[in-house]
């Protein structure tokens, strides 16, 4: 089963390969997005302090009597936060709304505030990249990271900090290709995880898709995800339905080299969000 089935981090940590996305779901809709996705098997949830879930999160983290050891958690700093003490304070905030001692990821959420897209924060950047390291060696996170970064903000990182990002997550699904910071990220062996995976549902109706599914007898869903995967990168797929959550997740198949170089060639815009797309 792909759930129980892992990457490795470059510091040796194991991260399961299929995690469960939860923007922009709150309140009672979050929690039952994420109990029902805990009861399909999944172990892995991505949540950010700006999504406002962490305490549904957590409540339906609790109601499920999975052992937090057996859990891969991951939460954002938020992106306006350019600021080490700041980071620090965010950071436990975190923590206690998501009522757990540790976290096993940790990312900068974008390089840039949300209403201040791709205004220049370098040393902002710097300054809250060291209070993840600082929290990394004290043991409170097991992996950092971030998210929406480009070579460039990357470049800036590595070059003032002690740690490469272990991870960056950033938006990837068939027709968004991201080519140059994949490659980037690939290598500085960086692990890609992919929010959006199914397009926010825009990809879905693409006729090419949805003959190509028919064609493995799957969902376009399902085609989506293992695109994801066949580039060796995580999907985050997000739905509240449960049993899209537990589709989203049965790709047990393999997609055959032509039918991959024919999803490569595919330019399918992307839907926003208020998540911003830099055009390479």
């Amino acid at each position: 089963m792909i759930l129980k089935k892992t990457f490795t981090l470059s510091n040796n940590i194991t991260i399961p390969k299929v995690g469960f996305g939860t923007a922009p779901l709150k309140g009672d809709d979050a929690y039952e997005a994420v109990r029902n996705a805990l009861k399909a098997g999944y172990i892995h949830i991505d949540t950010a302090a700006a999504y406002g879930n962490e305490t549904d999160i957590a409540r339906a983290i609790k109601d499920s009597d999975i052992p937090r050891e057996n859990l891969f958690i991951t939460s954002k700093l938020h992106a306006s936060i350019k600021d080490y003490d700041e980071a620090l304070k965010a950071f436990q905030e975190s923590l206690d709304r998501l009522e757990t001692s540790y976290l096993d990821l940790y990312l900068i959420h974008a390089p840039w505030p949300w209403d201040q897209k791709f205004s220049d924060h370098s040393s902002g950047n710097i300054a809250a990249y060291k209070a993840l390291e600082a929290l990394y060696s004290a043991g409170k996170i097991k992996a950092i990271g971030v998210s929406n970064f480009s070579p460039d903000d990357l470049d800036n990182i590595i070059d003032n900090c002690d740690l490469v990002p272990h991870v960056n997550q950033i938006k990837f699904h068939i027709g968004h290709p991201q080519t140059d910071t994949i490659k980037y990220c690939k290598d500085k062996n960086i692990l890609i995880e992919a929010y959006s995976p199914l397009g926010r549902g825009g990809i879905l109706t693409h006729d090419i898709l949805k003959d190509m599914a028919r064609k493995y007898q799957v969902s376009t869903a399902q085609l989506a995800v293992r695109y994801v995967l066949e580039k060796d990168i995580l999907p985050l797929p997000r739905s509240s339905k449960p049993d899209h959550i537990i589709n989203n997740a049965e790709v047990a198949f393999t997609l055959a080299a032509d039918d991959m170089r024919q999803l490569d060639t595919l330019k399918i815009e992307s839907i926003e969000f208020g998540t911003p797309v830099k055009k390479q």
